[in-house]
Parts: C-alpha cells; sequence; structure tokens
C-alpha cells in the first residue's frame, strides 16, 4: 500500500515543481519582453509626430496599427505578470464581510460613470474567510464585469448573494448580454473572450485571474448564463489554499 500511495503522491509533487516552473517562465518572459516592447512604441510614437505629416494616408494609417498593436501587447504582458503575481503572493486568510468589499467596488464604478442607471442588491452580512487583497481583486474582476456587460440594458440589474451550503456558495448575477454556455469552457483561459473588443474592452484576463484567486482558497469557480439573458458567477472558498 505504501508504494501504491507514494506514486500520485509523486506525482503530484512533479506537476507542482512543473508549474512553479512554468509560471516563473511566464513570469521572465512577460517582463523582459516589456523593455523591447516599449522600445517599439517609442519609436512609433516618435515617428507619428515628427514625420507623420510625410506619411501619406495609408502610411498613418498602418502607424496607428502598429501602435494599437503595441499597446494591445502591453496590456497582455502585464495581465500575464499579474497571473503569475497570484502564486507568489502571500496568502493569508482571515474574518471577511463580502458585502462591504462588493459595496465598495461598485461605488467606485459608479463614481466613474455616475449617468449610469444600474439596479444593485447586495445581501447584507455576507463574510467569509479569505485573503482580502487577493479576494477583493477576485470580487473587483466579477463585479466590473458584471458593470460592463450590462452596459445599454434599462435598467441594468446587478446581484450579489450566497446561497448557504457546505461549502456556501458566492454568486454575481446580472441581466446583461450574456453568451453561449456552448463556449463556457473558454472563461476561465487567459486572453479567451466570448465578446469581441469593439463591443467591450479588455484583453481577456480578468476571470483567468479570477479563477486562480478562488483555486487558491481551495475553491471553485463557474459561470451560468444564456445569449442575451445575463449571466450568473459562482464560486466557493475553502480555508486551505490550493494551487
Amino acid at each position: 500500500m505504501a508504494d501504491e500511495q507514494a506514486i500520485p503522491e509523486k506525482t503530484l509533487a512533479d506537476l507542482e515543481e512543473s508549474r512553479r516552473e512554468l509560471e516563473s517562465l511566464t513570469y521572465t518572459i512577460a517582463h523582459d519582453l516589456r523593455a523591447p516592447l516599449r522600445t517599439i512604441e517609442g519609436f512609433a510614437r516618435a515617428l507619428s509626430e515628427d514625420c507623420g505629416e510625410r506619411l501619406d494616408e495609408d502610411g498613418r494609417r498602418y502607424l496607428q496599427h502598429v501602435l494599437d498593436a503595441a499597446q494591445r501587447m502591453s496590456g497582455m504582458l502585464e495581465g500575464l505578470l499579474g497571473l503569475a503575481r497570484i502564486h507568489q503572493a502571500e496568502f493569508h486568510p482571515v474574518p471577511l464581510e463580502i458585502s462591504y468589499i462588493a459595496r465598495d467596488i461598485l461605488e467606485r464604478l459608479r463614481a466613474a460613470e455616475p449617468a449610469r442607471a444600474i439596479d444593485v442588491s447586495i445581501a447584507d452580512n455576507i463574510a467569509a474567510k479569505a485573503d482580502p487583497t487577493l479576494l477583493t481583486a477576485a470580487l473587483a474582476v466579477l463585479l466590473q464585469n458584471a458593470w460592463k456587460f450590462t452596459r445599454g440594458r434599462e435598467p441594468a440589474r446587478i446581484e450579489l448573494g450566497v446561497r448557504p451550503g457546505t461549502p456556501p456558495v458566492y454568486f454575481v448575477r446580472d441581466n446583461g448580454v450574456g453568451f453561449d454556455m456552448r463556449y463556457a469552457s473558454k472563461l476561465f483561459a487567459p486572453f479567451q473572450r466570448l465578446h469581441s473588443e469593439r463591443e467591450f474592452a479588455g484583453v481577456g484576463i480578468g476571470l483567468a485571474a479570477a479563477h486562480r484567486i478562488i483555486r487558491r482558497h481551495g475553491g471553485r469557480i463557474w459561470a451560468e448564463a444564456t445569449p442575451d439573458g445575463g449571466a450568473c458567477f459562482n464560486f466557493t472558498l475553502q480555508e486551505g489554499p490550493q494551487s
């Protein structure tokens, strides 16, 4: 029996080591690519400012494509660095009031777009034991997405609540554009988008970060949605961290 138990333990240890090596490589590559990318963007801007008037319409359009691509790549690199930092960050779970954190996030979103009409419902006294920095980041992703994907709804609705159980299931629900559940497996992978960037801005890194944060807490996250019928993101939390 001892030998049979040692095999999966060794396999898990090898997988964990491989994961850490991949995280380290990803961080190093993303970090080191920022310098040449800044050089490309800097010279493209200089060319636009100093020589733009000498370029014809096609030349200016091509140069703008270069600048747009550089900015997008910069956002993607920062996203990769952020994902790597989730596993590097210290993990200190403490009792938290999720309701308070969510209200603070939504107040800042309202301050940025005061003209939007949004019906917000946050259940009182939603509690959890979690790392405050990491969980706040995950909640910000879910609430910012709900805020973004309800744009154009009159009125938009965002709800945060909890369903009792072992463990409890926390959820963020909205009446936004939703998505086709056939593509739900793509949601939590980096740079996977179910809506075009023209419709909704972003590089597609937020849900990947939220997924890693929830897993770091030993929980899981999943979504339910219908096209043009809103979405509901559910997650659980455990006290012990998970890689």
